[in-house]
């Protein structure tokens, strides 16, 4: 009975000589995360929880303890790489956080953790984009995208690292999505510059009457006179001289001022002169009688129509 007993006590002894290391370690850790040294906080704490659990039921509240404080500290560190910029090894602290909050049973950790993932992609992207990265920006924008469909500042921005990257469906499905989600009038004129360089391509190739099509998708978007012109150009090569003056015409009026004003108003009369459009071909040489380049030809031509 007295070796029993002896027994005993070096057991109790020994626990509590072990309780007291735990709650060391779980004061040191108190003490560094107070001084601003988290990782150093965080390791103490892991420590000071296996020690407490070795313990038992006298390690108790010193484990929930713990275990309360290791997923807002790691949450924490993951911050502090997010206004870093590092972050990728954010997005790595954060899943850790969020499943040690899962596994622990606090709240509240996981869904701030999903939030600053997302945040953190968002400054990746951003950051991406401005260093001419477009395949990086787009990869990281698409997360993004698919965890906020409604962000349309992402979703502008996506399209814009897409149209880097030459995937102009991609861009333009972005675009689109910008434009329902509050940034309709930068997405429009992206989307119009989009199909206005579409259209010069398929011009150049021959195929007019694709062109024709893109320039007035373009227009859809953001009224462009050189979309207009464009058509004029285009039209006139399908010899459709009808529809060809009046996308000059609306060239003109969008652009009144144009240097090359002159220049397209002596190709309407002109170009009405040898359809037969008499009262247009006069209309527009006497629009441009007194310009020093084309005067002296619009007087001529006057003089023939007026015969």
């Amino acid at each position: 009975m007295i070796a029993l007993a002896a027994l005993l006590c070096a057991a109790s002894l020994a626990s509590a000589q072990d309780m007291a290391v735990a709650t060391e370690t779980y004061n040191n850790g108190v003490m560094a995360l107070q001084g601003g040294d988290k990782a150093t906080a965080l390791n103490y704490f892991n420590e000071a929880l296996s020690l407490g659990q070795a313990c038992g039921d006298e390690g108790a509240e010193l484990v929930a303890n713990c275990k309360n404080a290791i997923p807002g500290i790691i949450l924490s560190i993951a911050k502090g790489q997010i206004n870093d910029g590092a972050y990728d090894d954010a997005v790595k602290t954060l899943d850790e956080a969020a499943a040690k909050a899962r596994e622990y049973g606090v709240d509240g950790i996981p869904a701030e953790a999903a939030e600053l993932t997302t945040n953190a992609y968002l400054r990746k992207g951003t950051s991406l984009l401005k260093e001419k990265d477009m395949a990086g920006a787009a990869g990281a924008l698409e997360k993004v995208v698919a965890a906020e469909p409604t962000n349309g500042n992402a979703s502008l921005m996506l399209g814009q690292a897409l149209m880097g990257c030459a995937d102009l469906d991609g861009a333009i499905a972005a675009f689109k999505v910008a434009a329902a989600n509050g940034k309709e009038e930068q997405a429009n004129k992206l989307l119009g510059n989009i199909y206005l360089k579409q259209g010069q391509a398929l011009l150049k190739g021959g195929k007019n009457v694709e062109a024709i099509e893109a320039f007035q998708t373009a227009n859809s978007y953001v009224e462009n006179p050189a979309s207009y012109k464009l058509i004029a150009s285009a039209y006139s090569k399908l010899g459709k001289t009808s529809a060809s003056l009046d996308a000059y015409k609306k060239y003109l009026e969008l652009n009144p001022n144009a240097k090359d004003a002159a220049g397209v108003k002596l190709t309407i009369a002109a170009t009405a002169q040898k359809a037969g459009d008499k009262a247009t071909a006069i209309e527009y040489y006497q629009q441009i009688v007194g310009d020093a380049q084309y005067g002296a030809t619009a007087k001529q031509q006057l003089d023939v129509l007026k015969k």
